[in-house]
């Protein structure tokens, strides 16, 4: 029961990531705020949770909806200790030459302005929350590994990821003073809703689109499987403990390996460059690479 008689909020809590960690932070003895656009979900949520987990509506590209969580949380459990700013969407597709100004708006507003806005808003209800040896409160951001590289995602959503976790670096600093921890975690290719939304595939072939999801995915990385929901909420769970006390301004890696590196450093099938070289010139493959 790591988090006894803490109070957490987690926005995009109705499905995905968000309620993986909801149900994760509740389990362990959270009293959680579940904040969604998605009420039917939400509620059903917290009426399955025995009074550990309360629903409230909020639509995060609105900030006095968020302001309005913040404070309905506050004053019903009397502050907060854990920020899980999760909630976002796949955004713009277009690419840069071809994005239109609203587009981008929407899209940094949804996945960059709500994260500094939940920041904003509910710290002044993690000042001063009941210190242990780790300090004070935690906030986790979801950015993703689309902040890291090209590639992963369009682009709009890339920039608006790296925008989250250079604020989780400049808000740690900011809210070092109180004891506060901000951290993130970069997922990479999770089996989550975000895809078939995005991609707008119809409710009927969802089902059908997440196995071929999942499948691709355990093609792509080391580990041979698909990135679950649940692999996100241990580690929001972990940055939310005071088993990652030494921790703030910095970000975890949970992606399967997806980042490592080229294909064929980790798939025996899928020869390098220099492996390729060797094979047309009739040489070793496994003879020592010449110095750099």
């Amino acid at each position: 029961m790591r988090f006894a008689n803490k109070v957490a909020i987690v926005t995009g809590a109705a499905s995905g990531i968000g309620k993986a960690a909801t149900l994760k932070l509740a389990s362990e003895g959270a009293h959680v705020f579940a904040s969604d656009i998605d009420e039917a979900g939400g509620r059903a949520l917290g009426e399955a949770s025995n009074g550990r987990i309360d629903f409230i509506r909020c639509d995060v590209c609105e900030p006095s909806d968020i302001k309005a969580l913040m404070d309905a949380a506050a004053a019903a459990a009397g502050g907060i200790d854990i920020l899980f700013n999760n909630a976002a969407a796949g955004g713009a597709r277009p690419p840069i030459d071809e994005i239109e100004p609203e587009e981008w708006d929407a899209t940094m507003n949804l996945i960059l302005r709500s994260v500094a806005m939940g920041i904003r808003y509910a710290v002044p209800h993690m000042k001063g929350r009941p210190a242990t040896r780790t300090g004070g409160a935690s906030i986790i951001n979801t950015a993703s590994v689309a902040a890291l590289g090209a590639g992963y995602s369009p682009t709009t959503y890339a920039v608006a990821k790296a925008g989250v976790l250079h604020l989780t670096k400049v808000a740690a600093t900011d809210l070092a003073r109180y004891g506060i921890r901000v951290n993130a975690i970069c997922p990479g290719f999770i089996n989550t809703n975000i895809f078939t939304s995005s991609l707008e595939v119809p409710e009927a072939s969802k089902a059908a689109a997440k196995a071929v999801i999942a499948d691709m995915s355990a093609a792509a990385q080391p580990v041979a499987r698909g990135g679950q929901p649940q692999d996100i909420a241990n580690a929001a769970a972990y940055l939310a403990s005071e088993e990652s006390s030494f921790m703030t301004g910095t970000h975890m890696l949970v992606d399967g390996g997806l980042t490592i590196g080229q294909r064929h450093a980790w798939d025996p099938e899928t020869p390098g460059l220099f492996d390729a070289l060797t094979a047309m010139g009739g040489g070793d493959a496994n003879a020592a690479a010449p110095a750099a």
